[in-house]
């Protein structure tokens, strides 16, 4: 089974989609695929489709939903030409019911979210090891595994929706790492870009706005870098009742000094020392 999340869902089993196009079977495999070869409770399920006021046929309903599941898995399984793990199984065996529950079974496949961690897992300790040139290859790998959004073709309950925050946290927390790395090897120009779009979507986050003052700065852009500082500023001000934080106003009266504290190798000041 390969399972894909982080973007569109895509689960296929020996190469075959099983991802069905009604909504909430399609709810149902994208919370089992999140944990793949973990119990999911049935109260789970229920409270992913129905919120905490399910209908009285919510169990039986379900019940369906697995059964329309197991229709396509039974499907791929017959007509896969994938790696063959999955032979010699039906459908029960991969979609299997438990007591209290259901676990999709991953088979050893792949999962695009545990190759996302574990590749950034790699990239942080080679940031902690001072290897910024691998930390940063690492990092840009685990993050080309993502295509949009997690789940971004589901309609999301709060069970989903706790999953979808958790891999959205994770990935802006590669981003930064991935970035400090790039700054310290000198390449903020090639960062301008990806920065301007993530400081406008992330208007409060006080680091991605440090890296962009100092990227803008070594591209000899010190007036943007401190319009940025402003920018963020007054927005958390407006939104927040807050200043920034004292690491980003000591960036910004280095820059206004014209010697950013923070060479051309260095990383950002942490912000949350």
């Amino acid at each position: 089974m390969d399972i894909g999340v982080l973007g569109a869902l895509d689960v296929k089993v020996r190469g075959v989609s099983i991802t069905p196009t009604a909504p909430k079977p399609r709810q149902i495999l994208a919370l089992l695929a999140s944990r793949v070869d973990h119990l999911v409770p049935v109260e789970v399920l229920t409270e992913e489709l129905w919120g905490s006021r399910p209908p009285r046929s919510a169990r039986t309903t379900l019940q369906t939903y697995v059964l329309q599941l197991r229709e396509l898995i039974t499907a791929a399984l017959a007509s896969g030409t994938g790696p063959g793990g999955e032979q010699g199984l039906g459908a029960k065996d991969v979609l299997v019911t438990l007591p209290g529950g259901y676990r999709l079974a991953g088979s050893g496949g792949g999962c695009d979210a545990r190759e996302f961690e574990m590749l950034a897992g790699r990239g942080y300790r080679a940031m902690d090891a001072g290897d910024f040139t691998q930390a940063s290859a690492l990092l840009r790998q685990a993050l080309g595994l993502w295509s949009g959004d997690a789940f971004a073709d589901v309609r999301m309950g709060t069970q989903l929706q706790g999953e979808a925050w958790r891999l959205d946290e994770s990935r802006l927390c590669a981003l930064e790492q991935c970035f400090d790395a790039e700054l310290r090897l000198g390449r903020h120009r090639e960062l301008l870009s990806e920065l301007t779009v993530l400081v406008n979507r992330h208007c409060t986050h006080e680091n991605l706005h440090a890296q962009f003052m100092l990227a803008l700065y070594r591209s000899g852009r010190r007036g943007e870098a401190l319009h940025v500082f402003q920018r963020l500023r007054s927005t958390l001000v407006r939104e927040l009742g807050l200043e920034p934080s004292a690491p980003v106003r000591r960036l910004q009266r280095s820059i206004l000094m014209a010697a950013p504290d923070a060479p051309a190798g260095a990383a950002v000041p942490s912000l949350t020392a």
